[in-house]
């Protein structure tokens, strides 16, 4: 198959599904209201609380939800052949994803921009919403030592692309403190500014390697942890719109900017994709992901079609900066559609790649020798990029080379793909670290609100004390994880804690239609909800059985059961509370609050 033919199949069917069935939920079923006040004017604090232009926002919201989900999710199920990734991107994110973070983004802005906790607390009772809160800080505090890891592995000994990412974190500052002081509301001006200064450190990144300044950033996955910890600190504590808001924002223009290349690269090469439609790996066996094409294609791609880690940034940072609930349509829904698209790229970039040479490289070489398959251009890849690159599983490599093996098809670019596999890398970093600021964020937002209800001083949002303690003890949490390198273990949960979090986070937007008399609309939160605690279930179980038991995982066996009997609680609690108020009136609980205030 073509890839041309992919990506206008993706883009109409995303196009048209934002135009029609995202417009359909906005006006019919949230009746989204632009009258209403929102919590960003109601608490406006110039901390937390900030009234933010709809494309800014956009572009941080975008930044936070489109973690490493996207990127490498979809090459490691290109196992599977490139049909069944195509098909759950483009569904998923379609019925699934783009409604899981518009209903949350939808019920925590009328909540006044509280976290899925508190609204779980506030419609289920508040029993519940205390499990729900200790669900989601148990699955968050696993989720962001993971992301970490390829952060950690993208950036060590790597001291051009430690100097690119880190350069955005003062750029950030700069474009914060000029958007606020210096030339206030002149967005186009500062974009331009901050995205000249970017691609200044890109293009002077490599030039540092050998210079003092390099050898100084020069540094290994210890030393590069440690620093990861104090920036989700500094990321969680400062103003959002000092480092966090900028800093998503301009990562966002390079993000959509390389994504964008890649459009082109593949319109104008037209690279065919390698891969077959379908594998013999859909019956399991394959080298990449264990287990069968049904439940695992679910769990190894979460971002770019479905992820409960949405629900936090939706229910987290996002409601309290949102200008006018009008703009709920294109941030909650158009941002998902984006990363979909984003996820399609990823997946074309890693099928065009010769059969043999993904596998030669998603595979440990004893693996790999039992394909019986010969590689066709590893040899000349390895070449032109100056690296090895077989038997370097996980998708990051992969994907890097996918996307220069498209690039380097271009006129006169051959000769540019050590570069382009390198910023690749680098681009891969990037994208990944914008989900690591705005999860340290939240966690401040959890801890908080959990720690508060045992000590009431401690729930106080004015505090610098509280403000320093729960970003401290946030970073801290999930930073001794990825330090003592354990995460690593516990790997393979990340696809099914995420998936568990989606199924809570559908149970609990039903619970809010309910609430407000919509129980015909019901079905878009309801069927999903059904469709991935039942994918999800029966891979933690396959997990359980097939692997973590016979081979005496007992940490990721006791984890797992864990995460199972979170979600079969909340589940059953929220199928009571559904059958307890299905015949009542709706009530104007989820009102109540901003309309006391107005």
């Amino acid at each position: 198959m073509n890839s041309i033919v992919l990506v206008i199949i993706g883009a109409l069917i995303l196009i048209l599904s934002y135009r029609f069935y995202g417009a359909f939920i906005a006006a019919k079923v949230l009746v989204l209201d632009e009258s209403k006040k929102v919590p960003s004017e109601i608490y406006n604090d110039g901390k937390d609380y900030v009234p933010t232009n709809k494309w800014v926002l956009l572009g941080h919201h975008f930044a936070a939800i489109a973690g490493a989900g996207p990127l490498i999710g979809p090459v490691l199920a290109a196992q599977f052949g490139y049909l069944p990734g195509a098909l759950w991107i483009l569904i998923g994110s379609v019925a699934a994803g783009a409604v899981h973070d518009m209903i949350m983004l939808f019920s925590s802005v009328r909540f006044n921009g509280e976290s899925i906790a508190e609204i779980a607390k506030h419609t289920l009772g508040k029993r519940i919403g205390f499990i729900t809160s200790i669900s989601v800080i148990f699955i968050l505090i696993i989720t962001m030592a993971g992301l970490g890891l390829p952060v950690v592995n993208s950036l060590y000994n790597s001291p051009w692309g430690t100097f690119t990412v880190g350069a955005t974190i003062p750029i950030a500052i700069f474009i914060g403190i000029y958007l606020k002081y210096i030339r206030p509301g002149k967005i186009g001006e500062a974009t331009i500014i901050g995205m000249a200064l970017i691609m200044l450190a890109v293009i002077f990144g490599p030039q540092i390697e050998g210079t003092t300044l390099g050898n100084f950033l020069t540094l290994d996955t210890k030393q590069l942890s440690v620093i990861l910890v104090i920036y989700g600190f500094c990321a969680a504590a400062l103003p959002v719109w000092l480092l966090l808001l900028p800093r998503d924002y301009l990562s966002t223009y390079m993000k959509l900017g390389v994504i964008g290349a890649l459009v082109i690269g593949i319109i104008i090469v037209r690279p065919n994709l390698e891969m077959p439609a379908l594998t013999q790996y859909v019956h399991g066996g394959g080298p990449v992901v264990s287990g069968k094409v049904f439940p695992f294609l679910f769990i190894t791609i979460a971002c770019g079609a479905l992820s409960g880690f949405h629900s936090l940034i939706s229910t987290g940072t996002t409601p309290k900066l949102i200008k006018s609930e009008k703009d709920i349509l294109p941030i909650g829904y158009g941002s998902m559609l984006l990363e979909a698209f984003v996820s399609l790229m990823a997946l074309i970039a890693a099928t065009s790649l010769p059969t043999a040479d993904y596998f030669a490289i998603n595979s440990l070489p004893e693996v790999f020798d039992k394909l019986n398959l010969v590689p066709k251009d590893l040899g000349m890849l390895e070449s032109l990029v100056g690296e090895k690159l077989a038997g370097r599983p996980g998708g990051s490599v992969s994907l890097a080379v996918g996307m220069t093996y498209v690039f380097q098809k271009l006129p006169g670019a051959s000769t540019l793909m050590s570069y382009w596999y390198h910023f690749c890398i680098m681009f891969e970093a990037l994208f990944i670290l914008t989900t690591i600021d705005s999860g340290t964020r939240i966690g401040r937002y959890l801890l908080q609100d959990l720690f508060g209800k045992m000590y009431k001083p401690l729930a106080r949002k004015d505090s610098k004390f509280n403000l320093v303690f729960f970003s401290a003890l946030m970073s801290l949490s999930w930073g001794a994880l990825l330090y003592s390198g354990n995460i690593s273990t516990i790997w393979p949960l990340f696809g099914v804690a995420n998936q568990t979090l989606a199924a809570i986070a559908f149970a609990i937007g039903t619970s809010v239609l309910i609430e407000m008399g919509k129980k015909k609309y019901t079905p878009i939160t309801i069927l999903p909800m059904i469709f991935i605690a039942i994918t999800t279930s029966t891979a933690s179980i396959e997990n359980i059985f097939n692997n973590y038991i016979p081979n005496g995982k007992t940490t990721l066996t006791v984890l797992s059961v864990i995460i199972l009997a979170m979600l079969i609680i909340i589940l059953y609690e929220c199928i009571k509370s559904w059958k307890n108020n299905w015949n009542k009136h709706p009530s104007d609980k989820i009102n109540s609050i901003t309309q006391a205030i107005q």
